[in-house]
């Protein structure tokens, strides 16, 4: 199996989950947001413009690169290049690097958790990993899946984290999905489900689980052979951030909120640069920057948006109590963007916290919204997909799209084309990715 060659350069990675189990609302339904991953290195790996190699693509940001011709309107019969029907169940982002796209999902009759490898051009199979057979965790949220976590690649293996036999595990993949080894990261309790995927920097992969009754781990392993380099002990709650790699105060740091904590780490000695408390509990969403603040929300015990100074400082710069539980945000320029869970598009000032403009989408919202120039791609748990501007000046609503009937995982952009995971229920059940765009 052979790549595609990579031009373009993957330079660094900026940048889901959980709730209250007595609490029905919101919160009981944010486990089922896809696991954030990050990617950076010392010395960058060449990419194509149009990878997509980790949680929020290629620079870890929701940022897409290279749209030109990205479709604007599509439906089950429009503007479709190409659909293929996927076993199980799973939340996992679609991963993509050269020719070739890769998946998580977990089949629940059978109980097995793998890796799917899909050709980009067509959708069809080429490769399909078991990672792990029986021993699934019992309990969690209904919206839960077996395989929320998106697979990480760093061009020359492929990284995913599943919970299984009680504990989450760390398990790396050769291009061609062989197993190449497999760690367990912590033990580990279901509270809602799990959805934290691997970060990687240099030659270090970063996995961590927050576990309510046990506590957890944030733990640095040598990505070439498993090695344990680090370990830190986590407090005892359930929490689903990944860590990210992001440059603030012209300082290159890795960072994750949740348990209430805010924690900037060295992610390869895990030493710690700042921890700061102001976090809630539990959270979700993947940090981002504007380059001198870092970005967080949560939702349980309280809902809460903050922008905090990413110099250690500790000086919270804004905050407020919008719930931005699951879905994470985008930073453009000036401008913080977010979907809210509750089906309200947001833009704010990132230095002030002013609100620009606010208007109601629909539905619910747990995948994340991406950018591509200046539009924002965004898909509700109904299937229902929305394209609207980034001006900070007026919100403006330029297309929506329906497109199955459940969708949980966040889209994907790829050059000129969409990826979507979304759920058929009509005559049963069934998952499918979709390649919107001219065939």
């Amino acid at each position: 199996m052979t790549d595609a060659p990579r031009t373009g350069k993957f330079h660094l990675a900026r940048g889901p989950v959980s709730g209250k189990a007595t609490d029905m609302n919101w919160c009981s339904m944010l486990i089922i947001a896809l696991g954030t991953s990050v990617v950076s290195f010392a010395e960058p790996v060449k990419f194509q413009s149009t990878d997509w190699p980790a949680w929020r693509g290629l620079q870890g940001d929701g940022h897409a690169q290279a749209v030109e011709g990205l479709p604007l309107k599509w439906s089950i019969t429009e503007t479709v290049a190409w659909k293929t029907a996927l076993p199980g169940r799973g939340h996992s982002t679609p991963t993509i690097v050269g020719d070739h796209i890769y998946l998580a999902t977990a089949e629940a009759d059978s109980q097995v958790q793998s890796v799917l490898c899909l050709a980009k051009a067509t959708g069809k199979l080429i490769w399909r990993t078991p990672v792990h057979t029986g021993k699934f965790l019992k309990g969690g949220n209904k919206h839960a899946s077996h395989a929320s976590s998106s697979v990480v690649c760093d061009g020359e293996q492929l990284y995913v984290t599943f919970p299984n036999d009680k504990q989450v595990f760390l398990t790396t993949l050769s291009m061609d999905g062989k197993v190449r080894w497999q760690q367990p990261v912590s033990d580990y309790v279901i509270h809602q489900g799990y959805g934290t995927s691997p970060m990687i920097y240099q030659n270090v992969v970063v996995a961590k689980a927050d576990s309510k009754q046990i506590g957890g781990a944030v733990v640095g392993f040598n990505k070439q052979t498993g090695k344990e380099l680090w370990r830190i002990q986590r407090p005892k709650y359930p929490n689903y951030t990944t860590p990210v790699m992001v440059t603030a105060h012209d300082q290159l740091q890795m960072v994750f909120a949740g348990a209430e904590l805010i924690t900037s780490l060295d992610p390869l000695t895990g030493k710690k640069h700042w921890e700061i408390k102001g976090s809630t509990q539990e959270c979700v969403t993947t940090t981002v920057t504007d380059g001198k603040r870092v970005f967080i929300s949560g939702g349980w015990p309280k809902n809460h948006t903050m922008a905090v100074e990413a110099d250690g400082s500790g000086e919270v710069a804004w905050q407020n109590t919008a719930r931005v539980y699951v879905p994470s945000m985008l930073v453009k320029g000036d401008q913080l963007y977010a979907t809210m869970d509750a089906g309200f598009a947001v833009c704010w000032d990132s230095a002030t916290g002013k609100e620009r403009w606010k208007e109601r989408l629909g539905g619910a919202f747990f995948a994340s919204p991406v950018l591509a120039g200046n539009r924002i791609y965004a898909t509700n748990l109904a299937g229902k997909s929305y394209v609207f501007s980034t001006n900070p000046k007026e919100f403006k609503l330029l297309a929506t799209n329906q497109l199955g009937e459940e969708t949980y995982a966040s889209p994907v952009i790829s050059g000129s084309r969409l990826y979507l995971r979304v759920t058929a229920k009509l005559g049963g059940r069934q998952e499918w990715l979709y390649c919107i765009g001219k065939n």
